[in-house]
């Protein structure tokens, strides 16, 4: 499954759209059922709706009806591999628990392992706070 997950999320990056950054990154996540969803970054010259592939592939789960995360895989050409930002790392936060193992990878085949635990420790949650 590692191997099919980190071939999804490097065509994902093929097609990302990053005319400014010049960084392109994919994403693929799958979900209990098995299921893959991917995405890629796209850009926008009014930086702030700019989405990451993380986002987008999470959008694509949702839309698609699933609600949960098993894994990710984030591609990137960056070395060491990206981790998933701030951002995307809440975002995934609403679908996966902290055990979730994230796998960033790059070009050159290195790896870097995280759970989202470890890149969030502390994950904002409107439920737990709302809670008296």
């Amino acid at each position: 499954m590692k191997k099919k997950l980190i071939e999804a999320a490097k065509r994902a990056q093929q097609n990302a759209y990053a005319p400014y950054s010049r960084f392109p990154v994919g994403a693929a996540i799958r979900t209990p059922s098995g299921k893959i969803f991917t995405g890629a970054n796209v850009e926008n010259s009014a930086f702030p709706l700019t989405r990451c592939a993380e986002q987008i592939a999470v959008g694509a789960m949702v839309t698609a009806g699933e609600r949960a995360i098993a894994e990710v895989v984030v591609y990137s050409a960056a070395s060491p591999p990206v981790a998933p930002c701030g951002a995307c790392r809440q975002v995934l936060a609403e679908f996966a628990g902290p055990e979730t193992p994230i796998l960033c990878v790059n070009d050159r085949g290195e790896e870097r392992r995280y759970t989202l635990g470890e890149l969030l420790p502390e994950a904002f949650s409107l439920s737990s706070a709302t809670k008296t």
